[in-house]
């Protein structure tokens, strides 16, 4: 009876070389195959504590608290201006498993701004929205849009 050898299955050579890192405690700044890099504190090769993670494709920065992996705590989502170059503030305030959630303040591209309650990335809860025309309302929210009670002054 013929005997038929398959070859193995090898996963990339990155793989192996990142198991065999070990990444925990405080490291120098880590670099992603993709150009991303981050620096900051690691558990069981996990983002884990205070760290900055820079996206190269978008230039983004967010800086703040990690919980394996993910974006958990407070921090600060900056984006470079196209024109200027010079960083904006976003976002500031609490993350749940990479989503705003918690207390926060968007900072929209058009001027207006938002200050209040998040949840799972969504405005909700108790907020107040700054129009760029002036206008304010400030009151409940449900998945992103204006739901109960509030007040909107022109």
């Amino acid at each position: 009876m013929p005997v038929i050898k398959h070859p193995k299955i090898r996963k990339p050579l990155y793989h192996e070389w990142d198991r065999k890192a070990q990444k925990c405690g405080l490291r120098h700044t880590v670099y992603a195959v993709n150009g991303d890099q981050y620096t900051g504190e690691w558990q069981d090769n996990l983002k884990h504590g205070k760290g900055t993670q820079i996206w190269k494709n978008t230039g983004a920065i967010y800086s703040g608290d990690w919980k394996f992996g993910k974006r958990d705590g407070y921090g600060t989502y900056s984006v470079p201006d196209p024109v200027t170059k010079e960083y904006k503030k976003m976002y500031t305030g609490w993350w749940e498993n990479d989503r705003r959630g918690g207390r926060g303040m968007y900072f929209y591209s058009n001027g207006e701004h938002y200050d209040g309650e998040w949840s799972e990335g969504l405005r909700s809860g108790w907020g107040k929205m700054h129009y760029k025309d002036g206008s304010v309302y400030e009151g409940q929210w449900l998945t992103d849009k204006r739901n109960g009670q509030g007040v909107l002054r022109l």
